[in-house]
């Protein structure tokens, strides 16, 4: 009689993705949280929502990485690309005021390669460290058939909580408030369909440095909210400066940036160069060197500069909130 096909016949190796599960536990564990009740191995995680929350309101996100992930191929290099996954995702949520409680993620593959995935997962755990958030769980997901051979894709789900009344909606901004700027590491996830775009047409002595991961502001902007009065906080992702301030702000006003108010990192100008990008261009695709931004009232400005200096940030004054000239808020780049 013939042997019959099995799922590893099929492309399916179920022994690697359970050594995999085995292996990312000791990760996972140092992320935990002591509202986690259940975490890694069950069908679903378990956690509470911490005591010192008297009405609290919880905050969702989801991102992935985007095709930052073909350098990530293109390196060999998998480390990194786990603490951008879990960055989109808990800086989204912190802009909401929220302190990230616990993350998800899904990895998906053609052909499931343990080291790989142990690389990557190890990443999303020194992510949520730094977040301090929870990794209580995921899903990998390996389809043959699915993705190239060497490929990947992941996304990310976090959920946060805040306080009802602390809930940060931009609704207390006015003209005359001050638009701080905290230094972003890189392009961060964003853009990467165009850096990829300009780097086939040139390419800089080490591409390398385009794998830096992506800031997360979480514990910093966490303890400015507990010193500081902030009236708004925007992630500048996809969009840029242009796209992303207006996010938070009321009708009938514009952000007014100042762009000579922080050293643009030299990525920024390579790219420019190289892909004789316009500058509006750049402002709507790329960060430029910001990664977040505050909006405080103009007597709090110093004081959330010393704030988030001693916590380690790179913080610059880069504009003022003003009357705009129609109903739909704006942000110039002057």
């Amino acid at each position: 009689m013939a042997k019959g096909l099995s799922y590893r016949d099929a492309g399916v190796d179920m022994d690697v993705g359970d050594a995999l599960v085995d292996a990312i536990k000791p990760f996972a564990k140092r992320t935990m949280r002591p509202e986690v009740l259940a975490g890694i191995g069950g069908f679903g995680a378990l956690c509470r929502i911490p005591k010192k929350y008297k009405r609290p309101v919880l905050v969702s996100g989801t991102d992935g990485v985007g095709t930052k992930l073909k350098l990530a191929f293109e390196l060999d290099k998998h480390d990194t690309v786990g603490i951008d996954l879990v960055a989109m995702s808990v800086n989204d949520v912190l802009v909401q005021g929220a302190e990230p409680l616990f993350f998800l993620d899904y990895f998906a593959c053609g052909r499931l390669e343990q080291g790989v995935a142990e690389q990557v997962i190890r990443g999303i755990a020194r992510g949520c460290e730094l977040a301090g958030c929870a990794l209580i769980g995921g899903e990998t997901a390996e389809m043959p058939g699915m993705y190239p051979e060497g490929e990947y894709d992941l996304a990310g789900f976090c959920v946060g909580v805040v306080e009802q009344d602390r809930i940060l909606d931009g609704k207390k901004i006015k003209p005359g408030d001050a638009i701080l700027g905290l230094a972003s590491s890189g392009p961060h996830s964003n853009g990467y369909s165009l850096i990829r775009k300009i780097l086939e047409k040139e390419k800089p002595d080490s591409i390398a440095g385009l794998l830096e991961p992506t800031r997360i502001y979480v514990k910093p902007v966490l303890k400015l909210l507990h010193r500081v009065p902030v009236k708004g906080l925007a992630h500048i992702t996809g969009g840029g400066l242009t796209g992303n301030v207006p996010r938070i702000l009321p009708k009938k006003t514009r952000a007014v940036i100042r762009k000579a108010s922080w050293p643009q990192p030299e990525v920024f100008g390579w790219l420019q160069r190289a892909g004789n990008v316009a500058e509006d261009e750049m402002h709507r695709v790329f960060n430029c060197g910001i990664g977040m931004v505050v909006v405080v009232a103009p007597g709090d400005a110093r004081r959330a500069m010393q704030q988030l200096r001693a916590s380690g940030e790179t913080v610059y004054a880069i504009g003022a909130i003003e009357k705009g000239p129609g109903g739909e808020p704006e942000c110039v780049i002057e």
